[in-house]
């Protein structure tokens, strides 16, 4: 993996104002990144919030918890950059230590979507959150369109269910007759 880009000027360069609006909007975006983003997008990000945020203290070590109490207000720049750095280390290698194969330890069907629907169907009752669906769906290489056509064939081989998505009785068969294929 190549190491991520740098987004936008030094943070050093910005203006208080564009500090601030910045930094806000690192933390507004955060969520959407860690649940749908890949994993340089993750990388990227986390290191521009901390490079945001680390300035935000050099500017204003008194305005945040870090610079209040019995600890020094003004940290060593390499101790600082250090925990950073572990930060981002010990994300990147929770994002790497994932499992190749499903939970059934074995390995993911050549079709995509024989795979997707798989996950799906061994999961309980059948079903799995729209998030941990869009996920399984990267994992196993179905596009965006490839898994909205499971949801619109005649008859649907997936299901909505308030938040849940849900193999449906045509999924379960579509599933049998294509896993043995695959």
């Amino acid at each position: 993996m190549k190491p991520p880009e740098r987004m936008g000027r030094p943070a050093r360069e910005l203006s208080d104002e564009e500090l601030e609006q910045q930094g806000r909007n690192a933390h507004e975006t955060r969520n959407w990144v860690f649940l749908h983003g890949t994993a340089e997008q993750f990388a990227t990000h986390t290191s521009r919030m901390l490079e945001l945020e680390q300035e935000y203290l050099r500017r204003y070590p008194k305005r945040t918890w870090q610079g209040s109490g019995g600890a020094s207000s003004r940290p060593a720049e390499a101790d600082v950059l250090r925990e950073a750095l572990h930060g981002i280390i010990r994300q990147l290698e929770a994002l790497l230590d994932r499992p190749a194969a499903d939970a059934a330890g074995s390995p993911a069907p050549a079709d995509p979507a024989v795979a997707l629907l798989h996950r799906i169907a061994v999961a309980p009752r059948g079903r799995m959150h729209k998030l941990e669906v869009h996920q399984a769906a990267r994992e196993a290489g179905l596009e965006r369109a490839g898994v909205a056509r499971l949801y619109t064939a005649d008859p649907p081989l997936l299901a909505t269910d308030h938040q849940d998505r849900v193999i449906t009785e045509a999924g379960r068969a579509w599933l049998t007759e294509h896993a043995q294929s695959s």
